[in-house]
């Protein structure tokens, strides 16, 4: 599916609409004023007393058209009304559904009637208190008593039946969306609930969750362009952060043995429908674990989130995942194991053997570009990918009795990489070695892209403190990174990030 078109003009949902319609309501607005009455108070006797909607339900479900003995406090926003002569029908939502009330004016005062029918538009945030009750039509209804306004809205809902359906008016007005569209309201309280659960299997794991720095002096950890701010009072350079990995490495060489982080992380690169500048990241690092180790915590985090949050493709997540080499994988999708060998500067030419279709990419390219074109298709069943190259690794140690492949695997789930993890690499001398040998590698790339290198020396950094801390001594060790924002797609059954981001990043 193609993302979604997204324009560069940040104008008003309601930018069509007749001005006299928010020209009404704060009229409106002055007049309740003008009354004495304060249509934003700080306190109400019935916000202390409130349930919700779906606590109302669950109570009076069994209830017949007699009233209630008990009286009801509910808040919530007016989204629907009908009016007759001296009484009216209204619908009241707050975040767990809907329920109709019934105002009539011998109930609520004549002042106090003609306050609502007058003055009170849909939108504004209401306190009512009453005792339940069902219609004729067999509604479950509150037979208001008393009526406060709590919150005066100026600006008109979008269409009341049919909601917020424009996709670009709903990532740019995402409180818009919430109010309008309940399936959104679903969407992100299961959001909430995955990143809830795994927090929670972690920290029955035995996990200590910890927090490292944002801004940074070098961005390390990953291979991204950063972004740059300056600390005035230092009088220097920082980065946000591109990854937590270094920090949390140091964290195992100080004592710690099971350590996680679970925040946001930065990166200065291009929008998708799988990537958006600023994402969740989940990093996991336990000292004496591998590579194995992590690819078991991972398959477990998986599979019980998505059973804790009753994930519609759960049924997809047979176990035990499906594991390959990645020779394996070329040599079965590309004809050849040969090709993760090939040097970077004979891409090209081994390329056209088996296609004719990467003539005009540049050869460094060319692995990533037959990668996700004629392999990741294919992995639509949990899959685990192993033995990288160890020269796309520089992090990772290699496969016990090779020095040319990483202990490392990627997992991929519906042709999309979710995870990452390896043996984390423990010696200081090879890693120093092995993070030049790999910067030499970007640099030649960034010629061959013929840009200036400070804009392409995408966060591979030599950070000396890092490996000073290796020198005193990091115990051996496996991590893992998770994509939340992917795996929250892959759980709700979503097709693009900004689906399950509340307020992704959009030009303006």
């Amino acid at each position: 599916m193609n993302p979604p078109q997204i324009s560069s003009q940040n104008e008003p949902w309601d930018q069509n609409l007749d001005p006299t319609l928010i020209q009404n309501k704060k009229e409106k607005l002055l007049k309740i004023k003008s009354l004495q009455i304060n249509p934003f108070p700080a306190k109400d006797s019935i916000l202390q007393k409130r349930v919700s909607t779906l606590q109302i339900k669950e109570q009076f479900k069994t209830i017949e058209k007699e009233e209630s003995e008990e009286n009801v406090h509910l808040c919530g926003r007016m989204i629907r009304r009908r009016d007759m002569g001296k009484a009216s029908f209204a619908h009241i939502q707050d975040f767990y559904g809907q329920l109709q009330i019934y105002v009539r004016q011998d109930l609520v005062g004549e002042p106090e009637y003609e306050m609502f029918s007058k003055n009170f538009d849909l939108g504004d945030i209401l306190s009512v208190e009453g005792k339940m009750f069902r219609t004729k039509t067999g509604e479950l209804s509150l037979k208001t008593k008393k009526i406060v306004l709590l919150a005066k809205s100026l600006r008109p809902l979008p269409e009341k039946w049919h909601g917020l359906k424009n996709i670009e008016l709903c990532y740019r007005y995402r409180e818009l969306d919430l109010i309008s569209n309940p399936e959104s309201r679903t969407l992100f309280e299961m959001r909430a609930k995955i990143i809830q659960s795994l927090r929670s299997l972690l920290y029955k794991e035995g996990y200590l969750e910890v927090e490292t720095p944002m801004i940074q002096a070098l961005a390390g950890g990953a291979v991204a362009r950063p972004f740059e701010t300056f600390h005035h009072a230092l009088n220097q350079k920082f980065y946000l952060r591109i990854a937590p990995e270094l920090y949390l490495k140091r964290c195992l060489v100080g004592g710690f043995e099971k350590v996680f982080e679970l925040g946001r992380v930065f990166r200065n690169e291009g929008i998708d429908t799988l990537h958006n500048p600023e994402f969740t990241i989940l990093e996991a690092y336990e000292a004496y674990g591998n590579m194995e180790s992590m690819m078991e915590l991972t398959q477990r985090l998986i599979v019980e989130t998505a059973k804790n949050v009753s994930s519609p493709n759960l049924n997809l997540l047979k176990t035990p995942f499906e594991s390959y080499t990645l020779g394996e994988l070329f040599q079965k999708h590309v004809g050849s194991e040969e090709a993760i060998w090939v040097k970077e500067q004979n891409w090209k030419k081994f390329s056209e053997k088996y296609s004719n279709e990467f003539k005009e990419i540049e050869d460094y390219k060319i692995f990533d570009r037959l990668f996700s074109e004629k392999i990741a298709p294919h992995l639509v069943n949990p899959t685990f990918v192993t033995e990288f190259p160890a020269d796309f690794s520089p992090l990772a140690k290699c496969v016990e009795g090779s020095t040319q492949l990483a202990d490392r695997f990627e997992l991929y789930i519906q042709g999309e990489e979710l995870a990452n993890a390896y043996s984390e690499l423990n010696d200081p001398m090879e890693q120093k070695l092995r993070i030049e040998k790999y910067r030499e590698l970007k640099l030649s790339q960034n010629k061959t892209k013929k840009e200036n290198s400070a804009q392409t020396d995408e966060g591979v950094v030599l950070d000396t403190s890092f490996i000073e801390s290796l020198e005193i001594g990091m115990p051996p060790a496996g991590g893992l990174g998770i994509g939340v924002d992917r795996l929250v797609m892959f759980l709700t059954g979503q097709n693009s990030i900004r689906n399950v981001l509340l307020f992704p990043t959009l030009k303006s």
